[in-house]
């Protein structure tokens, strides 16, 4: 960017905040959560991918802040290959519009507890970051992070399905490795380094 920007962040998921700011902490932005402008608002998450569910979450902040501010989504998922690619764009309403973290791992382990670990528990984190500039389209960044799905939970760093998902090339779930680790692995990680480069780039 040409000069800092102010970047409004479209979720009321404040684990989601503190691991982008993290991710992008050496970026010419100013990071604001959307609690600073009364919140995030409901969004449907109707879309049938990860991007048209960021697009609508941007879309709904966008009203609410300053009119040269910038606002950024995440849409991520959980896709499992013995599950046809499920949970999906539904991995954070899995077992239920409102249900918890755990009550999401629990229905996923046990839609796979006939599967052999890895190979039959192949999976795959995905995100997408939609950038939305004051003026012009929306700007995509994706990225994932490959793996498989343990057979219990382990470890209390992360959240959501963390704590069961193990990447390639390491023996513990997310939820053991650390936010350190996951800050490199992750599919947000990859998503917000092609998004540093982006602003970086300006």
């Amino acid at each position: 960017m040409a000069s800092r920007i102010d970047l409004y962040l479209a979720t009321g998921n404040e684990h989601k905040v503190d691991e982008l700011r993290g991710l992008l902490r050496d970026c010419p932005i100013t990071l604001h959560s959307a609690a600073v402008c009364g919140g995030m608002p409901r969004v449907v998450e109707d879309g049938e991918t990860f991007a048209a569910n960021a697009l609508l979450k941007a879309a709904a902040l966008r009203p609410l802040v300053p009119p040269s501010a910038w606002v950024l989504a995440d849409d991520s998922g959980l896709e499992v290959d013995a599950l046809g690619g499920q949970p999906g764009v539904r991995s954070a309403r899995y077992a239920g519009e409102s249900a918890s973290d755990t009550e999401n791992v629990t229905k996923l382990l046990n839609a796979l507890n006939a599967q052999p670990e890895p190979d039959g528990r192949n999976a795959r984190f995905r995100c997408v970051l939609c950038l939305l500039p004051p003026e012009g389209p929306a700007v995509d960044f994706e990225g994932d992070c490959r793996g498989h799905i343990a057979t219990a939970a382990t470890g209390a760093s992360g959240f959501g399905y963390d704590p069961v998902f193990v990447p390639e090339g390491h023996r513990a779930s997310f939820g053991v490795l650390g936010e350190a680790t996951k800050q490199q692995l992750s599919h947000r990680a990859a998503a917000a380094r092609a998004l540093r480069t982006y602003l970086l780039r300006g």
